[in-house]
């Protein structure tokens, strides 16, 4: 359960102001199927997920039994740097959008999730968790659709009222936190 709450609380907290939540409001603002949105964003999250959870699992099991803690505490400390920089809507008009709200939510959003902080991390929460990669799968889901569906309801009105600079920094300091945490558990402190 620790993997499944880990999971969730780092997903949720780094996806705010992120791409896709921003490719959340630009999929509501097109579209009137709100379900069929959130569908498409479960579906491309569980592939994107699943496929990098099973990476961080593979990876984990070629790192040095020592440098685990040490590399993977940095790994962490690396993605709270990288959450202080503002992302940028980078979805266009493309001809995906004529199939539709579940097929472009779906296809949208994996392709936006490939490379991204959120899948980043859902490398390294797998690689935290080799033995529960399933409850990472679906801790960094459940994340996303935590920080999503609020988007996709309300995602104007919200926008308007949170920080993001705040939020950033938040996130910033959670990931440093786990990733201190990480590096001193295993170092026999």
């Amino acid at each position: 359960m620790e993997a499944l709450f880990s999971s969730f609380t780092a997903v949720a907290i780094a996806e705010i102001g992120d791409k896709t939540q921003l490719l959340s409001l630009f999929l509501a603002a097109r579209f009137r199927a709100k379900g069929a949105i959130i569908a498409g964003i479960l579906v491309a999250t569980l592939l994107n997920h699943a496929a990098s959870a099973w990476l961080g699992v593979w990876v984990a099991q070629f790192i040095p039994q020592g440098w685990h803690s040490a590399l993977l505490g940095g790994s962490f400390i690396a993605v709270a740097l990288w959450l202080l920089i503002p992302d940028k809507d980078d979805s266009e008009d493309t001809g995906v959008l004529r199939y539709g709200a579940f097929a472009a939510s779906c296809i949208l959003f994996f392709l936006a999730e490939i490379g991204d902080k959120t899948q980043i991390a859902t490398v390294l929460l797998a690689a935290s968790f080799p033995d529960a990669v399933w409850w990472v799968i679906w801790g960094t889901t459940l994340g996303m659709l935590a920080a999503n569906v609020p988007v996709v309801y309300a995602g104007s009105w919200l926008l308007q009222r949170i920080p993001l600079n705040v939020a950033r920094y938040c996130a910033c300091g959670v990931f440093m936190l786990i990733g201190v945490l990480i590096i001193f558990s295993g170092s026999g402190f």
